[in-house]
């Protein structure tokens, strides 16, 4: 999908600064519904970042719960939560880094 400053390929990518890695939806129970977990965005919180992006996949099947929404909102660091489509995050997530901010993301590339 062409993320600035990540040499790998993912199929879901777990993406912070300085570092990323492949994004396994089975070790925090994820899918389409119930959605992204707390659990899924603890480690991209140790982090510190200012913005997280985080994909709802091509057509947006991939939910986010309420909780996780106010989870990443009452963390200290975080200025900005944006939640997009796969394309639209990716965009927004090296727009971001580009700009010299502490992102980091959860980018789901199918559905």
């Amino acid at each position: 999908m062409g993320i600035l400053f990540v040499q790998h390929t993912y199929r879901d990518a777990k993406l912070w600064p300085g570092g990323s890695r492949a994004w396994d939806w089975r070790e925090t129970g994820t899918g389409h519904l119930p959605g992204i977990q707390i659990a899924d965005i603890v480690e991209l919180l140790l982090t510190d970042p200012t913005h997280i992006v985080l994909s709802r996949g091509v057509l947006g099947v991939l939910q986010v719960p309420q909780a996780t929404i106010d989870h990443i909102k009452a963390h200290p660091s975080v200025q900005e939560l944006i939640i997009e489509r796969s394309y639209a995050a990716r965009n927004t997530y090296n727009a971001l880094v580009s700009a010299g901010h502490r992102v980091a993301g959860l980018i789901h590339t199918t559905c």
